[in-house]
């Protein structure tokens, strides 16, 4: 029999068979763990330092949120509502805003804006690290590219807050 023959003596399901068949050996090829850890493996992947900006976040303890997810110690992260794996927090810092006023004597006052505690408002700039790949047109985090200005949810036990990257630094 030749393969001529053979091939004819294929049916349908048959051919659909194989056609499944290709297609999940591609999924498992492409799929982004391997991805990553082909990446990994290649040294493709390198940690990044990335900045989130919390600004005017509705908390009842913006103090306890922010001591619970340096407690963690790590954050998982969702990039335009993809998630995108977890982070390690390395610290918060506090930008809320400050009260400037010029006295009369040419002294500048600076202080916190007191609207902070009486509304409960979370101004935070979260300072994160995490592996990502990094390519000439950017960084790539979790198959997303990672610029000033994406908006990107931070996700911990109690809480799911929304902040914008305000910065990317390859140290």
């Amino acid at each position: 029999m030749t393969l001529q023959d053979r091939l004819r003596s294929l049916s349908v399901v048959d051919t659909a068979a194989v056609l499944v068949v290709i297609a999940a050996v591609g999924g498992v090829l492409w799929s982004p763990k391997l991805s990553n850890t082909v990446a990994k493996a290649t040294g493709a992947l390198k940690l990044v330092e990335v900045m989130v900006d919390v600004r005017n976040t509705s908390a009842a303890d913006p103090d306890g949120l922010v001591r619970e997810a340096l407690d963690a110690g790590r954050t998982t992260l969702v990039i335009r509502n993809q998630p995108a794996g977890s982070a390690e927090l390395v610290r918060v810092d506090d930008i809320r805003t400050r009260l400037t006023a010029v006295q009369p004597d040419g002294r500048v006052v600076i202080a916190d804006d007191p609207n902070k505690d009486i509304n409960g408002m979370l101004n935070a700039r979260f300072v994160l690290k995490g592996d990502a790949m990094v390519s000439p047109s950017g960084v790539v985090m979790a198959g997303t590219k990672l610029k000033v200005g994406i908006p990107v949810e931070l996700e911990g036990r109690t809480y799911r807050v929304n902040g914008t990257v305000s910065g990317v630094t390859i140290p």
